[in-house]
């Protein structure tokens, strides 16, 4: 990325949030020497350890590896972007900022960028990711709220071996766990309120060494979303003492882990505004989906955007068969999407620098 963008005239900053790729174009200051409106557009460039068996001829070829959330995508629209901003340079009245941004999944990147200055002088931030719910040509837009919360969690059940043919005379962490499982998935339903939805999915479970040996330790690993800020810092408590009421209530013992790993995404209500004029014009008013609902999925995109204001928009994937879901393994979005992010956004930059003029 930072060799296309060195071809096309921008300004590269490499190593920026450990793997993270900073392009800027545009004047620094304006004649009286004030510093020019600076917007900037992030999109991530990282992948999943799923394997491919979408049987495209350009499938992925390291094994266990795939861009199943789309960034490659992404990162071809920030590199189209690029390419039609370049030889408007020297007519920009501000300055345009491409983040690059690594290791969105683990929600790690934004804030490492952060922490390397990605953000300075930021006046507005744009970004983007596909969304298989949406056909292609069209994007969906919504103000305020666009994703949840999101949470990493970590619980241990320690249990006591024993032989497999007499349970009796073990703590058999495996069975314990099964009950956290499904007894989290219960309390939620019970315990919470339903106008303030919860998720609770564990996605990695580690125990036991033999068949015919009970286990007396298994790890689960999780994610937890919601959307209301408020039920989000008490769910850690509650998932700590309902975890130790269902371990001990079956003789065992449980360690709780708890990490926030992203706060909601606000869309700028101005900015979102800006996006879904700017992709009117350039798609027609049909093609632009104003979106009911916030998504539980998470993005670190929100911590880039804490004090500045920004907006994320869907761009739809979905071809003529439709488009498997985020994090499959077939997942197969429709290129046709490219132009479409390309020119809303690179139209939506200069639409913002015009304003700012």
């Amino acid at each position: 990325m930072a060799g296309e963008l060195r071809e096309l005239g921008w300004r590269v900053r490499e190593a920026v949030g450990r793997t993270g790729v900073l392009a800027e174009l545009g004047p620094d200051c304006t004649g009286d020497g004030a510093p020019t409106p600076l917007a900037a557009l992030r999109v991530d460039m990282d992948a999943l350890p799923v394997e491919e068996r979408s049987g495209l001829p350009y499938a992925s070829l390291h094994q266990g590896v795939m861009h199943a959330c789309g960034h490659d995508i992404h990162t071809t629209v920030g590199l189209g972007v690029a390419r039609l901003l370049a030889p408007l340079a020297s007519r920009l009245s501000g300055r345009v900022r491409l983040l690059f941004q690594p290791a969105e999944e683990t929600a790690q990147g934004a804030a490492w960028m952060l922490a390397d200055g990605a953000m300075e002088g930021v006046d507005a931030l744009f970004g983007v990711h596909v969304f298989p719910s949406l056909p292609v040509g069209t994007i969906g837009v919504r103000s305020g709220s666009l994703t949840a919360a999101a949470g990493e969690l970590e619980v241990e059940v320690l249990g006591e071996g024993g032989h497999g043919a007499r349970p009796h005379q073990s703590t058999d962490a495996i069975w314990i766990a099964a009950r956290v499982v499904s007894g989290l998935q219960e309390a939620i339903s019970r315990r919470l309120d339903a106008l303030h939805p919860v998720v609770v999915s564990f996605g990695r479970i580690e125990g036991g060494q033999a068949f015919n040996v009970i286990a007396d330790h298994v790890r689960l690993l999780g994610t937890v979303r919601c959307l209301d800020l408020e039920l989000h810092a008490q769910l850690p408590g509650w998932i700590e003492d309902t975890v130790q009421a269902l371990c001990v209530g079956h003789g065992g013992e449980a360690r709780v882990r708890y990490r926030c790993i992203a706060p909601p995404v606000h869309n700028d209500p101005a900015l979102t505004e800006l996006v879904a004029d700017v992709a009117t014009q350039v798609l027609g008013r049909e093609r632009v989906r104003w979106l009911e609902q916030p998504s539980l999925g998470a993005e670190d995109f929100a911590e880039l955007q804490r004090d500045t204001p920004a907006v994320m928009f869907r761009l739809g994937v979905a071809g003529p068969e439709g488009c498997p879901p985020l994090h499959n393994c077939a997942f197969n979005p429709d290129e046709g999407c490219l132009a479409v992010g390309i020119e809303v956004l690179a139209t939506s930059l200069l639409r913002w620098l015009e304003q700012r003029a």
